[in-house]
């Protein structure tokens, strides 16, 4: 399951993340390591991008990026 597989409202744990070179850092500086909790907030009318909180702040990024962060289902 990754980000993109989210629905609005649900909550994940970061498991994974991928993508190669200079992408990767930035999602690593964006907060989005391993351990972390993020919640999906809203999808764009359009369907693309997606808004996430993580770490306190809300964060915008694209589906396709969505996609290389592997999570684990948050079940309460």
């Amino acid at each position: 399951m990754t980000i993109n597989d989210l629905q609005v409202g649900q909550k994940g744990i970061i498991r994974e993340v991928g993508g190669e070179g200079p992408l990767r850092l930035r999602f690593l500086d964006m907060g989005l390591i391993p351990g972390t909790q993020v919640q999906l907030q809203k999808i764009a009318p359009m369907g693309d991008p997606i808004q996430i909180q993580v770490r306190g702040y809300d964060l915008t990024i694209r589906r396709e990026d969505a996609k290389m962060i592997a999570v684990q289902e948050v079940t309460k």
